[in-house]
């Protein structure tokens, strides 16, 4: 697919996800995932996507894009390990309990299954970055008088359990190759933004740091789950976590619009707000190798709007 090039340096919409062997990309129309074959040959799969009203509701598109990410991330994971093992390998890998979702539900039922499943999960993972710290605080709160310092030790902790949680499972093989693929996402977009063809030697020195991007969300919404802790003056433990699981899809709404903020300018604040989250990314995202990066141009050629201007951020 020709690319069309734009004419001078500007922010996307466009992004992505990193795969198993593989890349999903997202334009304002369409979707499309490129993954590696075991023969090294590249599947490639697009889609048309659907445009939504809240997709313009500040807040609210926050959240939404949050839960579509989450499903629509879901499948195209799982279609990339079913590709990139093949499909007989993928077939003798399903665990019991997929095979009984679709014994039992049906193939439709079973994705709208296990879809929910991915939603929860995803959910669960958050909230507990935000609970169990708020939990171990109030446990602590038993034996020592905490007062102005409770919040300061819920954010220390929040930190801690994200970034460990990270670095900790960075540290596995097949997780370091979907970091990579998450850099060569980055990279590519990074190289479009610039102006520039989208060819692998193009698309290898650009950095693979983005401020627009689903570490960064994540770190701003624990960031900010930390202020509206600070706000609750409560020291009751369950009520804390009670209010803290009700403004959540609030702080998401905000750190969604952070993030969208961030994305569209460039300057000291947009640079000193994006630090944190840029920084976390050197363990959420690796450097590529070539083939990887031909992975990436070749998700991302099929959503580009013909017209640049129209998948401005």
């Amino acid at each position: 697919m020709k690319q069309q090039t734009p004419k001078e340096k500007f922010k996307t919409s466009v992004g992505g996800q990193a795969l198993i062997e593989g890349v999903m990309m997202r334009g304002p129309k369409k979707m499309a995932m490129a993954v590696r074959q075991p023969d090294g040959e590249m599947y490639i799969e697009t889609k048309e996507l659907t445009t939504h009203s809240w997709q313009k509701w500040p807040l609210v598109r926050g959240v939404c894009s949050f839960v579509d990410s989450l499903v629509t991330g879901y499948h195209c994971l799982m279609k990339s390990a079913e590709v990139s093992m093949g499909e007989e390998a993928f077939e003798q890998e399903e665990s019991k309990f997929d095979k009984w979702i679709n014994d039992t539900f049906g193939e439709k039922a079973g994705n709208f299954v296990m879809a929910l499943a991915a939603v929860a999960g995803g959910a669960l993972a958050l909230v507990l970055f935000l609970v169990i710290p708020t939990a171990m605080t109030g446990l602590l709160g038993r034996f020592v008088e905490l007062g102005l310092w409770r919040a300061l030790i819920e954010g220390v902790l929040k930190i801690v359990m994200l970034v460990g949680y990270m670095a900790l499972v960075s540290r596995m093989k097949d997780i370091q190759r979907m970091f990579a693929y998450h850099g060569a996402e980055h990279k590519t977009i990074a190289c479009y933004e610039a102006g520039l063809e989208l060819t692998v030697e193009n698309v290898r020195p650009c950095s693979r740091f983005h401020p627009r991007c689903g570490t960064s969300f994540l770190l701003i919404v624990v960031l900010l789950s930390i202020l509206v802790g600070a706000l609750i003056t409560s020291t009751n433990t369950l009520l804390r976590i009670v209010l803290k699981l009700l403004l959540l899809p609030v702080v998401m709404g905000v750190g969604y619009e952070i993030i969208k903020f961030c994305g569209r300018h460039d300057n000291a604040l947009t640079r000193a707000v994006s630090a944190p989250g840029l920084w976390l990314q050197h363990i959420t995202t690796n450097e590529p190798d070539d083939s990887m990066i031909e992975c990436a141009i070749a998700a991302v050629l099929p959503v580009l709007p013909e017209d640049p201007d129209e998948g401005k951020w």
